[in-house]
């Protein structure tokens, strides 16, 4: 009697945890779910709604409204992963520009759409204007000298800490799971594994804000990453409205894979490039359905970027560049030796930043971490205002060094010696020698190499949201255009050597040292 009892009483349980609960779901936190279970749950719910799609013209509506829902939950993924990227991208422009002065005529300008707004802008001083105007002139009307150039230190340091405290302290009050990139967590939770609340509103809303806050910051990570995390969120948000997928785990996932898919489309501007990564990365279960209701969600939330034009350049991204002149054969040495700087260097960071984040883990540093994010802000923010590659914000790094040098081009990058004879159209202008501002930007790379590759390791793992890709980028585009201006003008010198004699030509554009800067990036965002 008893044993029958007890069997009687897990069936009634097994019943009973078959429905439902409000808000919880069927599975407990740190569980995972049953795959099996979940498809023949589906499978069942779609032979009820065929069957009653007979019975009437009603029934028959709401099926049609189940088969679509699917779509419609794609986009309005799209749309809300397009807008949250945008104002992201608007709101770190203004923010990063705000730490070293404000606009006077509209102060939710930045300082590029101050000045586009300015009628006394000259092409030579573009990036002046009287309307834009640093802290050490508003306050003490004073543009040079060593006391002004101390305010503006000091300032930039003051709001870098007050953002980074503002964003830990957000994270750690009201959103834990909003830390760091989100994508290794994403990746199991889409394997089947329970994390509730880490795709929750609290944490939507809390990563957003203050994925803005430690961007602008300037400390050395990116808001890609947590892009994907922030698309996930308003997947999950989205299949919650709906029951078929709110009521199957299962199902839940697809739509979480079509969200990553779209945070990638949002965060590169690439959606084929967003549903290669959900599908060879991140997705546990993807079916063929899903394949294209991903690229549909990449698809909508790209668009939605593009009407926002965050850049002002009607493009999906910063660093958008092209490219006149073919590389040649010669020059995949030195590919190949950028390829080996980003393995070498992926694996140094890899295994110091592991090695770091166990010693948070194990002594009292981990107990501490508000004080951690302040300690590298500070020490981020001293050493990098006085070096104008690491001041700015890593984007624009990236955007300038990709970069190909025209006759528009005003970065010391840039600043080679013209032939007054010259008259070559201004894509197809040649090799010339390096003039002094070259070399001044090459040591000044350099130094920030050194600065990216250490302040990198101890960033990343600290309680505030971080991406990974733009500052493995940054150190493999730093790198490559290093190698590049040395290669071109190891060419423009010796174009008589035999490696440089059959393609490179005295007075022709060999080599584009922009072109470095991106296999360069490529290959260490590959290695990490």
């Amino acid at each position: 009697m008893v044993n029958a009892g007890d069997m009687n009483g897990s069936g009634n349980l097994m019943d009973f945890l078959d429905e439902p609960f409000p808000d919880v779901g069927t599975y407990e936190d740190f569980h995972t779910i049953d795959w099996l279970r979940e498809k023949s749950r589906d499978t069942d719910r779609h032979r009820k709604i065929t069957s009653k799609s007979k019975e009437s013209i009603w029934e028959f509506i709401k099926s049609l409204l189940d088969a679509w829902s699917g779509w419609v939950v794609m986009l309005l993924i799209g749309l809300l992963a397009g807008t949250l990227a945008g104002v992201i991208d608007l709101a770190v422009d203004w923010m990063t520009d705000l730490k070293e002065g404000v606009c006077l005529s509209a102060f939710w300008y930045s300082h590029e759409q101050c000045c586009w707004t300015s009628n006394e802008t000259t092409f030579d001083d573009r990036d002046k204007c009287p309307q834009w105007q640093k802290w050490s002139e508003l306050l003490v009307s004073q543009s040079e000298g060593a006391s002004a150039y101390i305010l503006n230190y000091f300032l930039y340091i003051m709001w870098a800490l007050c953002f980074a405290f503002l964003a830990v302290s957000l994270v750690r009050v009201f959103a834990p799971y909003a830390c760091g990139s989100g994508i290794p967590e994403i990746k199991t939770i889409l394997s089947g594994f329970i994390i509730r609340g880490y795709l929750g509103k609290w944490t939507l809303l809390i990563k957003t804000v203050t994925l803005v806050l430690v961007v602008s910051s300037g400390l050395s990570l990116g808001k890609e990453g947590p892009l994907v995390h922030v698309a996930c969120c308003c997947g999950n948000f989205f299949s919650s409205l709906f029951s078929k997928y709110s009521k199957n785990e299962g199902k839940r996932r697809e739509v979480l894979s079509a969200a990553a898919a779209a945070g990638v489309s949002v965060a590169f501007g690439a959606p084929i490039g967003g549903v290669l990564f959900s599908l060879e990365e991140v997705s546990y279960y993807f079916p063929l359905k899903t394949l294209w209701r991903s690229f549909f969600a990449a698809l909508v939330a790209a668009f939605t970027l593009r009407s926002i034009n965050p850049f002002g350049n009607s493009r999906l991204v910063l660093f958008y560049v092209e490219y006149h002149t073919p590389w040649y054969m010669a020059e995949l040495f030195p590919f190949i030796l950028l390829g080996v700087f980003g393995g070498l260097w992926g694996t140094l960071f890899i295994r110091c930043n592991i090695a770091w984040c166990r010693r948070r883990k194990t002594t009292r540093l981990g107990k501490y971490p508000v004080l951690e994010v302040i300690v590298i802000t500070a020490i981020t923010a001293i050493i990098a205002y006085p070096n104008p590659y690491t001041r700015r914000s890593t984007s624009e790094l990236i955007s300038e060094l990709f970069n190909d040098c025209g006759a528009l081009e005003s970065s010391q990058l840039c600043d080679y010696i013209n032939d007054p004879n010259m008259t070559r159209p201004v894509d197809d202008i040649p090799d010339r020698p390096a003039g002094p501002g070259v070399y001044t930007a090459m040591w000044q790379l350099a130094l920030a190499l050194v600065f990216k590759i250490v302040i990198t390791i101890f960033t990343f793992g600290m309680k505030i949201p971080s991406g990974l890709f733009i500052p493995s980028m940054a150190v493999g585009a730093m790198a490559g255009r290093m190698v590049g201006i040395g290669v071109e003008q190891l060419a423009y010198h010796h174009h008589d050597w035999i490696i440089f004699r059959n393609w490179c030509r005295p007075g022709a554009d060999c080599v584009t040292p922009g072109l470095y800067a991106m296999v360069g990036a490529a290959a260490c965002l590959g290695t990490v």
